[in-house]
């Protein structure tokens, strides 16, 4: 038995060698915080996507000259991290073009590693880009007048400005107020955070002007500046004078649609914990989770979901929903949070029948698939979850005939976990008991292979075809 299942295991993780992805990085750039003249490093981490068997990787840059790779190769073992840190060397000039670098780029190489001492076969790449921001450069980019940097740099550090001290804020508002394009720089420092007094007076017309012709109040403010102890100050005295918590500007928008517009999740979270409409929509119909898939956010996206945010909510434009705007966007991370795939995954792994209820309730998908191809219905039954399985065909319609990477049903892997009465259950749903899998296993083959009389004859008596079988049982291993 103990033979059988290795081979199923091995044979899985080979399975893996047709993945896109064996790894997937923290960030798709790596952001090189700039100062000329100065070693600069960016730390990258890559996290493993494969269970069962440890991934080697090296990283290679188009810029040798420019930069340096510690270390530049490692391992990485089944679903864990590591992290590679990239050096820029002293550089006596400005990048030509920043933040983005269109010459500058590395390519992360990874394969599943061998088991003797052979070298890995590095096939699978992930390609990741340049990008200059930081302080340094933000001052640069505001004394250009640059709105365009500006902007960049921000949208990638959002809160930079933020972070400048008070003689330094006002340096740089000085700086915007007198650049080429005072009033669109001032207006995305302001936006972004940006503190400041004496030459605040500007900041402080720029912004109110702004503001008041947005609609904002003073929540919609702290909400998108990203200021959690000022949006908890103003929720607390909302309590005393009334339910401000979902006010609206001339857009309809709540302050929890700009925080969650923004990336601000404590101030999200103040809001939402205070009794914000989690599902409030503005004119458009557009909610904060609508915003935050567009986006492609998905930290903010799972603390929506987690708050209790529903994803299905249509919009007025075509009645799109956040699922939909992931979609179309490309945002796959974004839409499997979205179909809480993943969770009813785990839940019917778990035989969590409360759980995956509420999940299927809420009409989560039950076709998301893990690395192996496997389903929740895959899942359940190989675990011997009799109920999970049948509340996933009958609440949540799982196809009984869904196959994993391999080609095995739902059926093949119930044989495969010895369980009888699972067997039962998908075979009198409808289960093909003649199913085969991509090398020809099927259910039958598989009770007989590894002993499983009762399942056999089951399986016989409901119609399954008989056939010779190898006499040994190492010979399975081609099969599966």
């Amino acid at each position: 038995m103990s033979i059988l299942i290795f081979h199923y295991n091995f044979l899985f993780s080979l399975s893996l060698s047709s993945m896109e992805r064996l790894v997937e990085a923290s960030e798709q750039e790596v952001k090189i915080d700039f100062v000329l003249g100065t070693k600069c490093r960016a730390n990258v981490r890559l996290r493993s996507l494969v269970a069962t068997a440890p991934v080697a990787f090296k990283v290679q840059t188009s810029s040798p000259d420019k930069f340096l790779v510690n270390p530049p190769s490692g391992l990485i073992q089944p679903l864990s991290h590591a992290t590679f840190q990239v050096v820029l060397k002293p550089q006596s000039q400005l990048p030509a073009t920043f933040p983005r670098s269109p010459s500058d780029r590395f390519l992360v190489r990874t394969a599943l590693a061998p088991t003797d001492s052979a070298h890995p076969k590095f096939t699978h790449d992930i390609k990741l880009r340049v990008a200059f921001v930081g302080p340094f450069l933000l001052r640069h980019a505001v004394a250009a007048g640059d709105v365009d940097a500006v902007r960049k740099i921000i949208k990638r550090q959002r809160g930079i400005a933020a972070e400048f001290q008070t003689r330094e804020a006002e340096s740089l508002l000085q700086a915007a107020a007198e650049s080429e394009n005072p009033d669109d720089v001032v207006s995305l420092l302001v936006e972004d955070g940006l503190k400041a007094n004496g030459a605040g007076a500007r900041s402080g017309d720029v912004g109110e002007t702004r503001w008041e012709s947005k609609g904002w109040t003073h929540l919609h403010v702290a909400a998108a500046f990203g200021r959690t102890e000022e949006v908890s100050s103003l929720v607390r005295a909302s309590e005393e004078r009334g339910p401000l918590l979902d006010c609206r500007d001339k857009e309809g928008r709540t302050p929890l649609h700009l925080a969650a517009s923004k990336g601000h999740e404590r101030c999200a979270r103040v809001l939402a914990g205070a009794g914000a409409d989690v599902n409030a929509a503005s004119k458009d119909g557009r909610t904060a989770l609508y915003r935050a898939a567009a986006n492609g956010d998905r930290r903010m996206v799972e603390v929506l979901v987690e708050l209790g945010a529903d994803p299905t909510v249509g919009s007025m434009d075509r009645g799109r929903s956040a699922i939909h705007v992931a979609r179309d966007k490309g945002h796959t991370e974004v839409v499997n949070i979205l179909e809480r795939g993943e969770a009813v995954l785990e839940a019917a792994r778990r035989g969590d029948l409360n759980h995956l209820e509420s999940l299927l309730d809420r009409d989560a998908s039950v076709s998301f698939r893990d690395q192996y191809g496997l389903t929740a219905l895959h899942v359940a039954a190989f675990k011997g979850h009799k109920d999970a399985v049948m509340m996933l065909v009958e609440l949540g319609s799982a196809e009984l005939e869904c196959q994993d990477h391999e080609g095995h049903t739902p059926l093949h892997l119930a044989v495969e976990g010895g369980h009888a009465e699972m067997v039962e259950v998908l075979v009198n749903r409808g289960a093909n008991v003649n199913a085969s899998s991509k090398k020809g296993a099927t259910p039958l083959y598989l009770a007989r292979a590894m002993g499983y009389d009762d399942i056999w004859q089951f399986l016989v008596d409901s119609g399954a075809a008989a056939f010779s079988l190898p006499s040994t049982p190492s010979s399975l291993s081609s099969i599966l």
